[in-house]
C-alpha cells in the first residue's frame, strides 16, 4: 500500500498491530519514500489518520540508455519519459531495448517500476562445464549479456539462453 506521509509518498513495506498492557493500540510501520529511496519507522496510534496515495500505472516500453538517462515510451499516447539511475534503482541493470514494464505515477509524474517475472538472456562468461555435474550439483557463478552475474547450475555451458528473476536476481531455468 502507498500513503502520503508528511506530504511525500510512502510504500508500507512492513507493519505490525501493537497493544502494550491496557494503553492504547499503536500500528509500527516501516515505510519507504518512493522518491528517495529511503526507509524509516513510524508509529500510528489509533487518533492518527492516513492518505492513501492516488497512483496511476502506466505500461512503458524501454527505448534506451543515453548516459545515466533512461529513455522510455508510454505504449498509450506514445509519450517519451525519461528516468535516472537513481529513480530506477537497482531495476535500471535488468533494463533491455523493447522491454516492456510498469511505472506507477505520482501527480503525473513516474516514481517507481515495476519488472517483469522473468527475463531472457545469454551467458557470455561462466566455468567450463563439468562432466561430474547433475541437476542438484552445486553452482557457479555466470557474466549475462548485460554485465550481471548471477549463479547458476554447473552443467550450463556459455552461449546457453536462460530465465532470471530481474527482482532477486536468481537463476530460474533454461531458456526454451
Amino acid at each position: 500500500m502507498v500513503i502520503v506521509f508528511e506530504g511525500e509518498p510512502c510504500r508500507v513495506i512492513d507493519f505490525r498491530h501493537h497493544t502494550p498492557g491496557n494503553l492504547r493500540a499503536m500500528v509500527q510501520t516501516k515505510l519507504k519514500r518512493l522518491r528517495s529511496g529511503a526507509s524509516f519507522e513510524h508509529r500510528f496510534r489509533a487518533a492518527d489518520s492516513i492518505e492513501k496515495a492516488s497512483l496511476e500505472t502506466h505500461e512503458l516500453e524501454f527505448l534506451y540508455q543515453g548516459g545515466s538517462t533512461y529513455h522510455f515510451m508510454n505504449t498509450e499516447n506514445y509519450d517519451q519519459i525519461e528516468m535516472d539511475e537513481e529513480m530506477l534503482g537497482d531495476a535500471a541493470q535488468w533494463l533491455q531495448p523493447g522491454m516492456k514494464i510498469l511505472a506507477e505515477y505520482y501527480e503525473g509524474k513516474p516514481i517507481g517500476i515495476e519488472l517483469p517475472n522473468s527475463i531472457e538472456l545469454e551467458i557470455v562468461e561462466t566455468a567450463p562445464v563439468m562432466k561430474s555435474a547433475t541437476k542438484t550439483a552445486s553452482f557457479k557463478p555466470a557474466k549475462l549479456e548485460n554485465g550481471v552475474t548471477v549463479t547458476i547450475p554447473e552443467f550450463i555451458p556459455s552461449g546457453e539462453r536462460i530465465r532470471v528473476n530481474p527482482n532477486t536476481g536468481e537463476y530460474i531455468d533454461r531458456a526454451k
